[in-house]
């Protein structure tokens, strides 16, 4: 095994740019192109090289590691953990039963309808006003479109009040040590205990005296419980709900600050829009740390020759990073530049949907009800942004928060 800084005189989280920065999120962590893969003080190895974070997160020889898997791991051990939080064989088979709802084919048949529709009931919210908060519209389509995957949909008025107050835009640390660590306990049992009765239990009850085609039906076939049930809805809210908000906003921050770009997207026919906002998506993914624990040796393409990250030790995947690899990307990774030549496998969102037996399954309903709501919202006459958004992150995922930005239209 090579040593804990195996990239020699080279400062691992940096590398020079050639002037082109087309990035609104500053996450502090600099790009691709440094040192692939290296150990911190703190003992996590930090993974930076597109190729060896492609090898780490197909390995089978890794278990989930972030995204408060501590919290799941003191569930008690009957109850079935989330899928996310599940790895092997069960959690494959898992995946490939329930893969079938995510497909190009099923997505397009069964969704985008939906999408069309809540596109245009939010978009006449703004015709109306004039003006709206374009995280609020965006939020009631991630919302209702992820509830009708999922199987959400005889939830009492509030659900985007509850969702808010589950996902704040600041956490607090729960404990018993202190006031305020008293209050986020509560807090997290209130919120639970709130989505519980107001949304999954209604569902379940619902879906016990006749299934349907969603994603609570199949867990009930599954003989999970109305608890592990809440657990699985929760994942998928936090994923299809939450992140598909932000990449929305950011998408459309982009847009409106780039009138070459935005004439480009309106012009284009679906397939090449979608190709616009993958490659924002690489340059600003909302997920910005993936954390896996090794359970074997893992081997790791580096940049003098193999890496290896012994058992029982934790890596961080940097997308942002990996994302600008010119090694992946080819020149100007920095830049916005749809249909770029890739390298060595790369996809283009990069791995910013992650990769692996954890890839996001929800990539291609994120990307259309991305391009339905933008494709909409820019075809208004005289659509502009008044605010820019104001950013915040999300520690939990190195995410990023996107709130406060104001679109008008003329009334």
């Amino acid at each position: 095994m090579l040593e804990d800084s195996p990239c020699r005189g080279k400062d691992p989280s940096r590398m020079p740019t050639d002037g082109t920065n087309a990035r609104k999120i500053d996450r502090g962590e600099g790009e691709g192109g440094g040192c692939p893969v290296s150990r911190g003080a703190d003992g996590v190895w930090a993974i930076r090289g597109y190729a060896a974070a492609r090898t780490a997160l197909r390995s089978t020889d890794t278990v989930q590691a972030g995204l408060g898997v501590e919290t799941v791991e003191k569930m008690p051990a009957k109850i079935r953990r989330p899928v996310l939080f599940r790895d092997g064989p069960e959690h494959r088979e898992h995946r490939r039963q329930t893969a079938k709802y995510f497909t190009p084919r099923h997505v397009d048949e069964a969704y985008r309808p939906l999408m069309e529709r809540i596109t245009d009931e939010q978009l006449a919210k703004l015709r109306r006003d004039g003006r709206a908060e374009l995280s609020d519209l965006s939020f009631n389509l991630a919302i209702d479109v992820a509830c009708a995957i999922i199987g959400l949909t005889e939830s009492r008025p509030g659900l985007q009040r509850r969702l808010e107050r589950f996902f704040p835009e600041e956490f607090g640390k729960p404990g018993f040590t202190s006031l305020n660590g008293l209050y986020w306990v509560w807090r997290q049992l209130t919120n639970w205990s709130g989505i519980y009765v107001n949304d999954v239990r209604p569902a379940v009850r619902a879906r016990r005296r006749q299934r349907r085609d969603d994603l609570i039906s199949h867990l009930l076939d599954e003989g999970c419980s109305s608890a592990e049930i809440l657990g699985e809805c929760i994942t998928f809210a936090a994923a299809g709900m939450v992140t598909t908000r932000e990449f929305v906003n950011l998408a459309a921050w982009h847009l409106f600050t780039d009138d070459e770009l935005r004439a480009r997207y309106r012009a284009a026919e679906e397939s090449d829009r979608i190709a616009i906002l993958h490659e924002l998506l690489r340059l600003e993914p909302v997920v910005g740390h993936l954390r896996r624990r090794t359970t074997a040796p893992l081997e790791l393409p580096g940049e003098d020759g193999t890496i290896t990250i012994p058992a029982g030790e934790v890596f961080d995947v940097h997308v942002s990073a990996t994302n600008t690899d010119p090694d992946a990307v080819g020149e100007k990774p920095l830049g916005v530049c749809p249909g770029r030549e890739l390298r060595n496998g790369a996809t283009p969102p990069g791995l910013s949907f992650g990769d692996g037996a954890h890839k996001c399954p929800g990539a291609h309903v994120a990307m259309l009800e991305t391009d339905v709501f933008l494709h909409k919202l820019f075809d208004l006459p005289d659509v502009t942004m008044q605010t820019p958004p104001r950013v915040s992150f999300n520690d939990a995922i190195g995410g990023y928060e996107l709130r406060g930005m104001v679109v008008s239209v003329p009334k």
